[in-house]
């Protein structure tokens, strides 16, 4: 019979908290366990695995290349270990979940799933933070959320537990018709924003002239300047509104650069109610089609 090495869901919970903790002592306070406990359990995963999965550089600790692997396996494998628990175990789920959103999914596919989840348990109550994806990401580093979806240029970046790739259209009024030749009105997010970097990169790439019509930083102002024929901008097929028509190549307008989007949380941190968040927003991602993959942390972490 062929020998089958069981990676047990303590030593991988430990693991995902001292990452996502950031240090030995944090891991042990969250889990209720001295430092010397969690760093036997790291060396007994280490033996498990048969490779160092975390090094020491300086006073800094970080991933190895088998750690980075490991981890995109150890979230799965908690989430659904979770998962599980949570379904078998059919206490009333309550409590307060604190939410953060880009600006651009405060009215779109994400926002919905969400707030299907808390109608599902009445007990729950949403505190949803919109913002750019810079201020979220801080934000859960500080504790201030318990889960977040943010824009991210990285496949392997903190708290990172998901990500899929959305490719941003052309969006303008039906009825507008704008020529790239003698330029191009845009109505976009303030700077800083990912679609406007977008927008412009790919004007400027095909040397199209264009200038700013319309900016704020609401999501429903940029549909509105759209809708009334001030300009162009760039949205995801959730935030394109009923009135208006995507422009392709063949209106002289270039190809948008894609744009990751990722599902981050600190998973020791996270409450019955959020794991089974997570797990709703992961299966109504799947079946939207929206292709998913594992995310990597390939994260510093400070020793303490």
């Amino acid at each position: 019979m062929r020998s089958v090495v069981n990676y047990q869901t303590d030593l991988l919970r430990t693991f995902v908290s001292v990452v996502d903790l950031g240090a030995f002592t944090k891991a042990g306070d969250a889990l209720g366990r001295t430092q010397p406990a969690i760093s036997l359990q790291m060396k007994r995963l280490e033996e498990l695995v048969g490779a160092p999965i975390i090094k020491q550089v300086g006073r800094s600790l970080l991933l190895t290349s088998e750690g980075e692997m490991l981890l995109s396996y150890a979230r799965e494998i908690l989430r659904l270990n979770d998962e599980a628990a949570s379904y078998f175990n059919r206490s009333k789920i309550a409590g307060v979940l604190r939410v953060g959103l880009p600006n651009d999914y405060a009215v779109a596919f994400l926002q919905g799933v969400i707030t299907e989840y808390t109608r599902e348990h009445p007990g729950i109550s949403l505190e949803l933070y919109c913002g750019w994806s810079g201020e979220i990401l801080d934000r859960l580093r500080a504790d201030e959320l318990d889960l977040a979806v943010a824009m991210t240029d990285h496949e392997r970046a903190q708290y990172l537990s998901r990500s899929w790739i959305e490719r941003p259209v052309w969006a303008a009024a039906e009825t507008a018709v704008f020529d790239p030749a003698i330029g191009v009105p845009l109505a976009a997010h303030p700077e800083g924003c990912a679609y406007r970097a977008r927008m412009i990169q790919a004007l400027d790439t095909a040397r199209i002239r264009w200038r700013v019509a319309y900016t704020g930083p609401g999501i429903s102002g940029l549909q509105n300047a759209v809708m009334n024929g001030l300009g162009v901008s760039a949205l995801t097929r959730y935030t394109m509104l009923p009135g208006m028509r995507v422009l392709d190549p063949a209106e002289g307008f270039p190809p948008l650069a894609e744009i990751r989007v990722g599902l981050f949380y600190k998973h020791p941190r996270l409450s019955d109610a959020g794991i089974r968040l997570v797990n709703h927003i992961v299966a109504r991602l799947d079946e939207a089609g929206i292709s998913s993959d594992p995310g990597r942390g390939k994260v510093e972490l400070q020793h303490q």
